[in-house]
């Protein structure tokens, strides 16, 4: 089975945000649910079955449906004889429901029909119609501005024509080719681009086509905000199927195959996964290593071409139906080799920006070098910085790429860790750490 795309967090929302225009009303009907009332039914003895003797309270939890709803589907239950009242309080909601051998059947029966049980999903429609409200290319979107980049990026050695063009390409939301040998800072560059995504999104738990469900939420994609203001008053009065959610940040890489770029059917929980372009929605996605793929560069640049032209995918079911799912993601390939050795010219046009990113001046790692050292807590050797700059990477005429210092940093603090000592930066301790991490004799004139 393919890997799970890895995951970066998207900045969080400010503190204070109102989450009430974010996510939809609650759903006070079956009706409202813009599901079939069938499905709603079977949801509910699956999800009785499920907990055995269930609160009221317990059942809205699990299936993200308001106490309205599940008591009128509850309701006709109850007088087919297929669910009973197994306990009740002194209030109304105070309640436990259990099924009776009539439900146990009817239970079996919704099993057969669809085996998920979880939060209610919703329709593709509503779907489509979130995404597009909180699409990146709206005209009253937030744009990036050369302050937030530069706030995002810190001193990160990026020429300033560099910084320019990756600044235009995300404010005109189009797609972006970082290229430069491993180790230059790509997938990190990558990664701090998708904190200028403004937040929070609402994201469904799950969706429906037809009676068939895709499992689309997943916690380490859609990071909870920080708590917002009046956040738990506002969610009693929203649709509880969606999560608040800052934008997601989504990262594959050389993982990536045909069978990741459309819904992957589970047999075990009779339900489908979204791909992770569709959990990138309203977001990032980073397609990194380009060119190691399972796939082609050209095939996998031709899988996106459409989708970032139309806003509009086209995602397959078992028994080859085709939907249209919307895609709103800005989209940021990466690769360590060359360009044309990996696209050709017609490729290359379709993508909107490239920027390379290379090795570092030797004042940008020198300042690199000082801030990881700080973060480290190890004093700063002017002395030592000069002669990793000038001897050993001078000599061994390596690139001064953005891997090194926190490598080199990390090592020194091995080696001291295990002799007992403090760790330093000096002579020595570079010339060590150096000599680990590369083949004796490297750093020799």
């Amino acid at each position: 089975m393919a890997s799970a795309p890895r995951v970066e967090q998207a900045a969080p929302a400010p503190a204070g945000t109102d989450i009430t225009p974010i996510l939809p009303r609650q759903a006070k009907t079956v009706r409202d649910t813009g599901l079939e009332p069938r499905f709603v039914t079977d949801l509910v003895l699956k999800a009785v079955q499920s907990i055995g003797k269930a609160p009221l309270p317990v059942l809205a939890a699990k299936l993200r449906l308001s106490i309205s709803v599940l008591r009128e589907v509850l309701n006709p239950l109850i007088a087919e004889q297929q669910v009973e009242v197994a306990w009740c309080g002194e209030s109304d909601i105070d309640m436990q429901y259990q099924l009776t051998t009539i439900g146990q059947r009817g239970a079996a029966e919704a099993q057969a029909r669809c085996r998920y049980v979880g939060p209610a999903p919703v329709t593709l429609a509503s779907y489509r119609a979130m995404v597009e409200r909180q699409a990146l290319r709206h005209a009253d979107c937030e744009r990036v501005t050369p302050a937030r980049l530069a706030a995002a990026l810190g001193e990160d050695g990026l020429p300033s024509a560099t910084r320019d063009v990756i600044g235009a390409a995300l404010y005109a939301r189009r797609s972006l080719l970082l290229y430069g040998p491993s180790g230059s800072g790509k997938t990190q560059l990558a990664q701090r681009l998708g904190r200028l995504l403004p937040g929070p999104i609402a994201v469904p738990y799950a969706l429906i086509i037809g009676r068939q469900v895709i499992r689309l939420f997943d916690p380490a994609l859609h990071v909870s905000p920080p708590p917002l203001a009046r956040q738990q008053e506002d969610r009693r009065s929203c649709d509880a199927r969606w999560a608040v959610s800052q934008r997601p940040l989504v990262h594959v890489g050389a993982e990536l195959g045909r069978d990741m770029l459309d819904l992957r059917f589970d047999a075990e929980e009779g339900v489908y996964h979204a791909p992770p372009h569709l959990q990138a929605n309203n977001g990032m996605l980073v397609i990194d290593d380009i060119g190691r793929q399972r796939l082609s560069a050209a095939e996998l640049l031709n899988r996106f071409t459409g989708p970032l032209d139309t806003g509009i995918d086209q995602l397959t079911l078992q028994g080859g139906q085709a939907e249209l799912v919307p895609f709103d993601a800005a989209v940021v390939f990466a690769t360590n080799q060359a360009p044309l050795a990996v696209f050709d010219d017609a490729a290359l046009r379709r993508i909107g920006y490239k920027a390379e990113i290379g090795p570092w001046s030797p004042a940008a790692y020198h300042a690199l070098l000082r801030r990881q050292c700080r973060l480290r807590r190890i004093d700063y050797d002017e002395g030592a910085a000069d002669y990793l700059v000038e001897r050993l990477h001078g000599a061994s005429k390596r690139a001064l790429l953005a891997c090194y210092p926190g490598e080199l940093l990390d090592r020194i603090a091995d080696f001291a860790g295990f002799a007992g000592s403090e760790a330093q930066l000096s002579v020595v301790a570079v010339e060590q750490a150096w000599r680990s991490m590369f083949i004796a004799g490297a750093t020799e004139a």
